[in-house]
């Protein structure tokens, strides 16, 4: 009896060890086999972008950058919307860089050089399983850091950017396939580089009110009610009367807030311009509240056209017609907006009244004759 029980444990440990080793043989062939199906010339690659749960960049200038995946969209340093068309533009040069050839002997210590001070760490990571035979049977998926490398600058020709692997000491040129040019840019650590530039994105159905009021015209500031599915009503707010106004034209203004967006950042502007520009008499103020209780607030402000490499003082500065300066409450944040498309959106009280026709300007022949040849308006 005892032989018989130590023959069946005997029989079990073999046929245990005998499947540990089939499936250490396979695991070691499935890696070699990856391994190759890869090649070199795609260590850089990322194939399957749809795993690709976040990416880090931090350059040497001090700045880091985090952009990660969420259900409602990617995210810059978990606080900003990310613009999805520069993302779309990372992911598809991760899928389609490859190797071109190895930085040459002759220059691969300048190379390394060079990158040690001038470089953007990249870290890719994506949702894999911890266990793939042969990329067909995938199991227990989990977030790993797959791929850490250095992108270098460009080379003389401008046709393909150095690369480093972490650990490495052998550097390359890498490019974008079906691409001339260089992509080190694409790989920017700056957080401004990557934000969306939309301000406001409510849907029509989502806007309990619009307030606008204009701190020069307050006899044009009014503010639009919804009193029920597409019923709307228009005050003043000087003296709280009703305004008939015509629907069309706001159903036009409460249907451009899908989608508003400023032209550009003003990181560059001292504190002390900014301080000064918010704490000027604004030109228009717009609330923007949602049926949550959500509340968008913009101010805009007069921008003054830079003549300071002519010579001329700020005070001799021309107000720019085509831009503003706007304070975003919400982020504390000032940007530049462009009147193309502020415009629609910043339209007084009497815009809105049924029958309104926009005055027409008339040109008279002097104004003709001091506009230079070949810059007349019609």
């Amino acid at each position: 009896m005892q032989n018989n029980k130590y023959m069946k444990k005997n029989r079990l440990a073999i046929i245990i060890t005998s499947v540990l080793i089939v499936v250490s043989v396979l695991l070691l062939w499935n890696n070699r086999y990856l391994t190759s199906l890869r090649g070199e010339a795609y260590d850089f690659t990322v194939r399957d972008t749809a795993s690709v749960t976040r990416l880090f960049f931090a350059d040497k200038s001090g700045n880091n950058l985090l952009l990660n995946r969420t259900e409602e969209g990617w995210k810059v340093n978990e606080k900003y919307d990310a613009q999805p068309i520069m993302v779309n533009n990372m992911l598809h040069t991760l899928n389609k860089m490859r190797i071109k050839m190895p930085v040459s002997l002759a220059s691969h210590d300048n190379v390394i050089t060079r990158m040690a001070g001038t470089n953007t760490k990249v870290e890719v990571y994506q949702i894999i399983p911890r266990i793939n035979l042969f990329n067909k049977i995938k199991l227990f998926p989990h977030e790993k850091l797959t791929k850490v490398f250095y992108i270098g600058d460009v080379t003389q020709d401008n046709s393909g950017t150095y690369v480093l692997k972490e650990g490495a000491d052998k550097a390359y040129i890498v490019h974008l396939h079906g691409f001339r040019g260089f992509i080190s840019s694409r790989f920017s650590a700056n957080q401004e580089d990557w934000r969306d530039h939309k301000i406001i994105s409510e849907d029509i159905n989502e806007i309990a009110s619009v307030k606008l009021e204009f701190n020069n015209d307050p006899e044009n500031s009014f503010i639009i009610n919804e009193k029920g599915r597409f019923t709307y009503e228009m005050t003043k707010l000087n003296d709280g009367s009703h305004i008939d106004f015509d629907t069309i034209r706001v159903l036009n203004l409460l249907t451009s807030f899908g989608d508003v967006r400023f032209e550009a950042f003003l990181s560059d502007i001292t504190q002390e311009r900014r301080d000064s520009i918010i704490n000027s008499p604004y030109q228009e103020r717009l609330t923007l509240t949602t049926k949550d209780g959500k509340q968008n607030v913009i101010r805009t402000y007069t921008m003054r056209i830079n003549a300071s490499a002519f010579g001329f003082t700020e005070n001799e500065w021309d107000d720019d017609p085509d831009h503003k300066y706007a304070y975003v409450e919400n982020n504390d944040e000032l940007v530049m907006i462009q009147d193309f498309a502020f415009g629609k959106i910043l339209k007084p009280a009497e815009f809105y009244k049924k029958g309104y026709k926009a005055p027409q300007r008339t040109i008279y022949i002097e104004e003709i004759e001091d506009i230079p040849s070949g810059k007349l308006p019609f």
